[in-house]
């Protein structure tokens, strides 16, 4: 594996997705998340098709994902095409020491959800700077756009703050791949993850916020470090 002319957060990152495609097997399904580090996952297995003949079909998380596949050749099906889906490969942008998540920097996260909860197996890529002694935000929200005033007030009444995520080389809110806005919203503290994961989602107009706590008795970690990857969970 070269990693010449990558920065250090980078190569953790290649380290990661590197190793992550080496639990996918001939005849697989996978479950294709959104991000930087599942990039290198996508790389690594497209040279795996082509000097192994590795066989998969692949199931995107979001449009980004759907075209990189395109561009590197990996077949795709849609989830209604899928029986069953063996393993996940997605990224995170925290990670506590119970695999407790936060995701949805790249506004994938409702997507990234149900693929992760139709999965046998999640498996999350990161470099070390993901790994923190407890979650603290910013935590995305996806949430239908009537519902933006509604949802900013019970957001408020949680406490902490909300912003609108605003758009980069575009006027106005991001737009998820499902036509909804993005909140990111930090709270005071998070003492339960799992509490306040259901709290925000109990909110009428909330499709799904970026906490993920339901999927840790499936979930293998793996932190590209310097000396080579770090598995946490199962192995």
């Amino acid at each position: 594996m070269n990693t010449s002319g990558l920065s250090p957060q980078e190569q953790a990152k290649k380290r990661a997705g590197y190793k992550a495609a080496d639990y996918i097997t001939n005849g697989m399904t996978v479950g294709l998340g959104t991000g930087s580090t599942v990039a290198f996952t996508m790389a690594r297995l497209k040279e795996r098709m082509t000097e192994e003949g590795l066989s998969i079909v692949g199931v995107p998380t979001s449009i980004q994902t759907t075209m990189r596949a395109g561009a590197l050749g990996i077949p795709l099906i849609g989830l209604e095409q899928a029986e069953k889906i063996d393993i996940t490969i997605d990224g995170a942008d925290q990670i506590d020491p119970d695999l407790r998540l936060i995701k949805g920097r790249g506004a994938a996260h409702v997507r990234e959800r149900i693929i992760a909860d139709a999965s046998t197996r999640l498996i999350i890529v990161a470099d070390p700077s993901k790994i923190c002694s407890h979650l603290t935000g910013p935590i995305p929200i996806e949430l239908i756009p009537f519902s933006l005033s509604h949802v900013i007030r019970r957001l408020n009444e949680l406490g902490g703050t909300v912003a609108v995520r605003e758009g980069v080389k575009k006027d106005g809110p991001v737009i998820s791949d499902n036509g909804n806005i993005i909140l990111d919203y930090t709270p005071v503290s998070i003492p339960d993850p799992t509490a306040l994961e259901t709290a925000i989602n109990m909110i009428p107009g909330v499709v799904s916020c970026g906490l993920f706590s339901e999927f840790t008795t499936k979930t293998t970690v793996i932190i590209g470090e310097e000396t080579g990857p770090r598995i946490i969970g199962l192995a």
